[in-house]
């Protein structure tokens, strides 16, 4: 079907709309919009206002409308009824010293500088706008899927093409919402024409991120007939490379300044058809979905950001966190541009009680191993496989908290500080191991009953055997991992920690089923052991055996897994601290100190340093051996529960 052009008179290929049609409107109360543009009411002279096309444009009037004819440099995205605007086609341009700029890019630059050219040539073919948006979301997809954007220079040149390239592509759309996904790219655009600015709000939407702002905040001060507003989220920009983890150069307070940063939501960027867009009139919303779920607490918090171009950084400069849970976070904008969320790791400053309690439990715990060291060594009436395993778990534990009180701050020298976070990470795995052996043996003590020897082989395998692997292992897969900047430690990039919480933590579950089925076992078995005893004492030693169990078992590392909980973490942190770093004066307490026969051989060696009272102690040492005799491996009744 033909029809003829209002403009140049000439017949052309229309989508059924012809020029009979068109005499029959009822142009004589309202002008519509068609194909041709808005059509007015036949008697008015819509050319004779200066302002309808604007100073760049030749205004022409036809049947029933008009049309507004661009001048050179100047287009109206084929909307011929809309004021034209200035175009800026070398903006797409390679810098002339951007020789690291990737191919891909400089392709996706060359396309976008074509299309452009191409609105001010009226006689050339042109590319629509759906067509353009699906190659600059093709193109993204490529340069992320490369890994080509791989420094803050190419990333400021990444991003400053995609806005330009949206602020070409959005008024050639011809679709009220355009969405365009790709596996790295998703993009959607809302355009309106009117011959009025719209007004209200707007919501556009992406896999990661919620935008919300006002037509006037899109609009700005000049209306050329048409607004546009886009979203765009890249998928695969969270890699680990280095500007990902700038420190925010702005921030004055020590704690944030001091900070290491990850990006925990995907990158978005916001395009309008509004020039001005460096001071907003109102703010704009963004709501992000993080990629890691995880609440803020102690150590953690959550910062809305922008790229900053010139600088190459993550800026927060007019950017604020209205709120923030564990799945997502609300930032407000004052500007546009590219925008993120960074989770940011601060550094928790040390309470000064809590370091105190840590040397001051230390030190306690360091001179009870010692005691217990030469009492598992020397004392003969007590050897036997469970001593063995007292003797070997106090000398881990010895080693432990040696080597953490006197090395763990010794960040200023990189290699010792390895070295130390190595030992540290032997050291206790090995505690922990002989721990494990604890409970097997407590077990077969208490349950089994009979063949309650276990093999030193075995025994050296799996206290000594098995954190050397680990170790080994981990030192060769990761041997960065041991030393932070902050402690001689196991860092937490790459899950590094998990060499060591993983073993500790299957270990710490064993033994505490192990601890509670002993502990059914002993409440049967108490009362005949002690059949003289009141109820209140039974119960009472009873509760004080099973304490100095669990911490003897390992079972007061449970709080430290509890301090990374946003609720109770201080309250934790003191329970940890106190407990683990008297393990040492529990074990000496336990099995020692509350052992008759470690008593006995107490009472022994001072007597031979102190003669007159030797007599009377051999009195009394007679006395207690002839109404307790020895078990097979070498103690009381009382001392093996």
């Amino acid at each position: 079907m033909h029809n003829r052009n209002p403009e140049s008179g000439d017949d052309q290929e229309t989508s059924g709309f012809t020029m009979e049609d068109w005499r029959k409107m009822d142009l004589d109360k309202h002008p519509r919009y068609t194909d041709y543009g808005w059509i007015h009411p036949t008697d008015i002279d819509v050319c004779s206002d200066a302002d309808v096309c604007g100073t760049n444009a030749d205004c022409y009037n036809h049947p029933g409308g008009y049309s507004c004819k661009c001048h050179k440099g100047y287009s109206n995205y084929g909307n011929h009824q809309s004021k034209c605007v200035e175009m800026d086609c070398d903006q797409f341009k390679p810098e002339t010293d951007a020789e690291h700029t990737p191919e891909k890019l400089k392709h996706l630059m060359s396309l976008l500088k074509n299309s452009c050219v191409s609105l001010n040539d009226t006689q050339g073919e042109h590319v629509t706008g759906e067509k353009l948006l699906e190659s600059l979301c093709n193109s993204t997809n490529d340069l992320l899927s490369d890994g080509n954007v791989a420094d803050g220079e190419t990333l400021s040149q990444f991003l400053d093409t995609v806005e330009k390239g949206i602020l070409l592509i959005g008024p050639q759309l011809k679709e009220p919402v355009t969405r365009m996904v790709t596996h790295n790219t998703y993009a959607e655009v809302a355009v309106t024409r009117n011959q009025t600015p719209p007004s209200g709000h707007i919501t556009l939407s992406t896999d990661s991120a919620l935008f919300n702002t006002s037509w006037k905040t899109v609009v700005g001060k000049a209306y050329p007939g048409f607004a546009f507003v886009a979203l765009v989220s890249y998928k695969e920009m969270n890699s680990s490379s280095d500007q990902y983890h700038m420190i925010i150069r702005e921030r004055s307070d020590d704690r944030e300044r001091n900070s290491t940063y990850q990006l925990n939501s995907k990158v978005v960027t916001v395009v309008v058809s509004n020039q001005e867009t460096k001071h907003l009139s109102e703010p704009v919303t963004l709501v992000f979905t993080h990629e890691q779920e995880r609440v803020e607490s102690g150590g953690v918090a959550y910062i809305c950001v922008f790229w900053n171009e010139t600088e190459e950084a993550w800026s927060g400069r007019g950017c604020e966190r209205v709120w923030s849970n564990s799945t997502h976070t609300m930032c407000s904008y004052s500007h546009l541009s590219s925008f993120a969320v960074l989770m940011s790791f601060y550094t928790l400053q040390d309470s000064f009680v809590l370091v105190l309690i840590t040397r001051v439990g230390l030190a306690l715990s360091l001179v009870c191993l010692f005691l217990c060291i030469l009492t598992f060594r020397f004392c003969r009436s007590i050897q036997g496989t469970r001593n063995s395993i007292h003797l070997h778990l106090s000398v881990c534990l010895f080693i432990a908290d040696l080597v953490f009180l006197c090395g763990i701050s010794s960040t200023h020298n990189q290699v010792a500080c390895g070295i130390v976070a190595g030992l540290l990470h032997l050291s206790f795995l090995s505690a922990f191991c002989w721990m494990l052996l604890e409970g097997v043996q407590l077990y077969r003590m208490v349950v089994v009953v009979f063949h309650t020897t276990l093999k030193h082989l075995y025994m050296y395998a799996v206290g000594y055997g098995v954190p050397i692997v680990i170790v080994a292992i981990s030192a060769i897969a990761f041997p960065k991992g041991y030393g932070t900047q902050r402690h001689c430690w196991l860092s937490l990039e790459r899950y590094f920690i998990l060499s060591f919480f993983a073993p500790v933590g299957i270990i710490i579950i064993l033994n505490c089923i192990v601890f509670i089925i002993t502990v059914w076992k002993l409440a049967t078995k108490f009362s005949s052991l002690n059949p003289d005893l009141s109820k209140l004492k039974q119960i009472r030693r009873f509760t004080m055996t099973a304490v100095a169990q669990l911490c003897v078992l390992g079972g007061t590392w449970i709080f430290g897994f509890f301090l990374f909980q946003e609720n109770g973490t201080e309250v934790m942190s003191y329970l940890f601290t106190i407990f683990n770093s008297l393990q040492g004066v529990f074990i000496f307490i336990m099995h020692c100190l509350l052992a008759k026969q470690v008593r006995m051989e107490y009472h022994n060696r001072v007597g031979r340093m102190c003669p007159y009272k030797k007599k009377a102690e051999y009195g009394v040492s007679r006395s207690t051996s002839s109404q307790k005799p020895l078990r097979s491996d070498g103690s009381t009744a009382e001392s093996r529960i």
